[in-house]
């Protein structure tokens, strides 16, 4: 085993760094409180080639690793979850799924100014009734022929309002079930396309999170990816990277806390001396780091198995569900360690324990992390 990352990767791994405490750290905590989208430092972020990491430079991508977007999605969450998050779904679920399953057209016309940064995409699964349960859509594609007639709604999308190419889960045939199933590319401005409002929520207040609307959308024929019922495995293959993307959001969650947590512990002082000098807070200090290094080494391998060609969903699902429940823990006891001064927005630590919630929660709950876990077990 080789745990070295490479000069190019340590490269990659500080121009995230340098970016996070340059451009999205300013103004963080105001965002979140205005519920603001970081379009400036998203536009940025894109002119660096980080919207679209992994995708083919044939494609206008930068031709990066998976264990490169590890540490990118790391050191961006550390700082701004709702900026990383963008770019997990641009990259895991849109990018990659287009280039992976999409037809040549698709590349050239909607994956080439996704992966240059030139727009932002959405992928558009979950329903009112079908979050946990994707094969119970409820939204319609109606094949008409020369196109389908999309009607539906979807809930919570990231980059819902400042998307321009949405990938759209929905069912052509309910009969066959999920084998009846198809995703389409919807671009925004299509007649029938409504976006609801922005959602109020309690973490990732920057990110741009909407409810969708469909009506009698007129869908090309051209826009379905792959043969007529690949929909379902398209979102179970992508989902698959994406819990990658979200596992590190959450690794880069917890290392944020922890960091501010060990610099405070240093700096304040209780009972003559400084927190850090007291076993409890050692203790707490020494508990977070060894479940963030363990976090992080099963994002590196899971993200090395998908470099490798190697079947990498059962990883990938491990990793998001022990990297979420770290990422709560870890929060919990940053706030904990910064006793009152934890409780109020200056500090970091408060918006980085309400961001952490959701990594349990989007991609696929922990709950059916470990349905997918036992089940590879088991097989």
């Amino acid at each position: 085993m080789y745990f070295e990352l490479t000069e190019e990767q340590k490269m990659i791994r500080q121009a995230a760094r340098d970016f996070a405490q340059a451009e999205l750290k300013p103004g963080v905590i105001e965002r979140d409180e205005l519920q603001k989208f970081p379009a400036e430092q998203i536009k940025k972020l894109g002119e660096l080639g980080f919207l679209g990491m992994m995708v083919s430079p044939v494609y206008g991508g930068a031709g990066m690793d998976a264990i490169s977007y590890v540490l990118v999605m790391e050191e961006l969450s550390k700082i701004d979850a709702s900026a990383s998050v963008v770019v997990s779904v641009n990259n895991s679920l849109v990018c990659y799924g287009l280039e992976k399953y999409g037809s040549e057209a698709q590349k050239q016309k909607y994956l080439m100014p996704l992966a240059k940064g030139e727009c932002i995409g959405a992928f558009c699964l979950s329903e009112p009734e079908a979050g946990s349960d994707a094969t119970s859509q409820s939204t319609t594609a109606i094949d008409m022929g020369d196109h389908y007639l999309l009607n539906g709604t979807k809930n919570w999308i990231t980059n819902g309002g400042m998307g321009s190419t949405y990938i759209v889960i929905a069912q052509t045939d309910a009969a066959k079930k999920h084998h009846g199933i198809n995703a389409f590319i919807v671009e925004k401005g299509m007649p029938g396309f409504t976006v609801g409002p922005k959602e109020n929520k309690m973490g990732i207040r920057g990110s741009d999170t909407h409810s969708l609307m469909f009506t009698d959308v007129k869908v090309p024929k051209e826009n379905r990816i792959g043969e007529d019922g690949f929909g379902f495995k398209f979102a179970m293959s992508v989902l698959d990277g994406g819990r990658i993307g979200i596992a590190s959001q959450a690794l880069g969650i917890a290392s944020g806390a922890y960091e501010l947590a060990k610099l405070y512990a240093k700096e304040r002082k209780t009972f003559g001396k400084p927190l850090a000098d007291h076993q409890a807070i050692q203790f707490k200090l020494a508990d977070m780091a060894t479940e963030i290094e363990a976090a992080r080494l099963m994002c590196l391998k899971a993200a090395w198995l998908k470099d490798h060609g190697k079947p990498y969903a059962h990883a990938s699902s491990m990793a998001k569900l022990y990297a979420s429940e770290v990422a709560m823990r870890t929060t919990t006891e940053a706030v904990q360690i910064h006793g009152g001064y934890g409780y109020v927005k200056e500090y970091h630590v408060e918006r980085l324990m309400r961001d952490a919630k959701i990594t349990q929660i989007y991609e696929g709950t922990s709950e059916i992390q470990r349905i997918v876990i036992s089940r590879g077990l088991l097989k």
